[in-house]
């Protein structure tokens, strides 16, 4: 049976404050919609506050977060439910879902978010002006999230990080002051946030750098589980000699349904390779060749596209579903390391994750940025895997030889990964961003999520 979760006693003198402050909805366990507030995208958990605030402006945000402390609750923030950690019980959570509004200056080349908004939004807003964010594989995760977390998508080789491209952050922090965050402003929250995710309050709305990229030469070439090892192989060889401008990963998918590759059985193992090249097409055919003729192709969907269509390579899950997300980063991928990820994950290992996938790093995501942030940048691939409730880790732990020591914190869900923050940081990276916390968040207020201190700590 189980447990049910002990709500704290708001005080009604606390919930008429709440109401009549914020210009949102305020929802009590026990009111209709407190349950359809709670949804989000992975069902893996599911929060059960104590109260939750419907933010629909960043004065709403103030009045929760100032209320909260005077209660003692901690404060959590959920926008689309993606990245959810362990779920937040005896607390307040703000929803900003509402709060999605979406500007871009094109002169600038910058655009401003509001909390809540995805990046679908921001992807066809910026391409009417020829620009593109620096987006991840799904268009529906938050951007905020998303950024704050680092920030890993189909341009990374030759742009970095989302969160390197962040130029203003406004946040309310555990006083319930709203500030607006620079590097002028505030230095050193300014490089905590941009890395650290929600662990320094909750951002309102985020400014960041646009690029100019509008289309690109992109897609997917699919082949059958049994060529696995030969596909690894060449993807791994070619991985070493590409330029910064083709940006890719190869995934092994057991899915329900493979749509793009009519006719293959549901949940039999395919190997799926996702480009993105912002050169020409007469030069990204000529760069693929060795990965064309690396198996029999079950289809083939890379093409010129329009930028706005980029959600097309990695062709992500749509729908809610629960699961648990898991990864390590990878110093090197040689032959051995390719060994063991077959045996681990391959046709003939038994294993039943939905996704296991490697990403290339290097490029840009392995040089410092212009401001420094606090993401981390070792390791030549990330390794992760989306695995089925209650499935443990069967892919992760014998490739954790070639592992830099490090994970990468948005590719991680679930409660069994919510102590996990603390190894997505070097030591001095991680003792500079408890300095910070320290100052701002004395009371660790904003511990939920994938927290750096653990509930309760101070």
């Amino acid at each position: 049976m189980a447990r049910q979760p002990q709500y704290s006693v708001i005080p009604d003198s606390a919930v008429d404050r709440l109401v009549s402050e914020v210009k949102g909805e305020v929802f009590l366990p026990d009111d209709p919609g407190y349950e359809a507030e709670l949804d989000g995208f992975n069902r893996i958990g599911r929060h059960r506050p104590a109260i939750v605030v419907g933010a629909v402006a960043a004065e709403d945000v103030v009045a929760a977060v100032r209320i909260a402390t005077e209660l003692g609750l901690p404060v959590g923030v959920q926008a689309t439910g993606h990245g959810i950690a362990a779920p937040a019980e005896d607390a307040l959570l703000v929803t900003t879902h509402r709060m999605n509004a979406v500007a871009v200056d094109p002169i600038a080349r910058i655009a401003r978010v509001e909390a809540g908004a995805q990046w679908h939004q921001v992807i066809a807003t910026a391409a009417y002006h020829g620009l593109a964010p620096l987006n991840g594989s799904s268009h529906l995760v938050g951007v905020v999230g998303y950024t704050l977390g680092g920030g890993l998508g189909p341009l990374g080789r030759l742009y970095g990080y989302a969160a390197d491209h962040v130029t203003r952050v406004h946040l309310v922090t555990a006083d319930g002051r709203h500030r607006t965050v620079t590097p002028e402003s505030d230095g050193d929250l300014f490089w905590a946030v941009r890395g650290g995710k929600g662990n320094f309050g909750i951002v309102t709305a985020l400014e960041f750098r646009l690029v100019p990229v509008a289309r690109l030469y992109g897609g997917g070439l699919y082949f059958s589980g049994a060529q696995a090892a030969a596909v690894l192989d060449a993807w791994r060889t070619w991985t070493r000699t590409v330029p910064e401008t083709l940006t890719s990963s190869v995934a092994l998918l057991r899915l329900p349904g493979l749509h793009q590759v009519p006719g293959h059985p549901a949940g039999e193992l395919a190997v799926h390779i996702r480009i993105a090249f912002t050169g020409t097409q007469e030069d990204g055919e000529e760069l693929l060749r060795p990965l064309r003729e690396a198996g029999a192709l079950l289809a083939d969907t890379v093409a010129e596209m329009p930028y706005r269509d980029v959600a097309e390579i990695h062709q992500d899950p749509t729908e809610p579903l629960p699961y648990h997300e898991r990864n390590i980063v990878l110093r090197d991928l040689d032959e051995d390391a390719l060994d063991a990820l077959l045996a681990a994950a391959g046709p003939d290992s038994g294993c039943t994750d939905p996704m296991v996938e490697l990403r290339h790093l290097g490029g840009a995501l392995s040089r410092p940025p212009a401001v420094a942030n606090a993401v981390g940048r070792d390791g030549a691939y990330t390794l992760s895997t989306l695995s089925l409730p209650g499935s443990p880790d069967v892919v992760l732990r014998p490739l954790s030889g070639w592992s830099t020591g490090r994970r990468y914190l948005n590719f991680l869900a679930g409660a069994d990964t919510s102590g996990s923050a603390p190894e997505c940081f070097d030591r001095a990276t991680f003792a500079r961003l408890l300095q910070v916390k320290k100052h701002y968040d004395p009371h660790n207020t904003f511990r939920l999520g994938h927290a750096l201190l653990p509930d309760g700590a101070a």
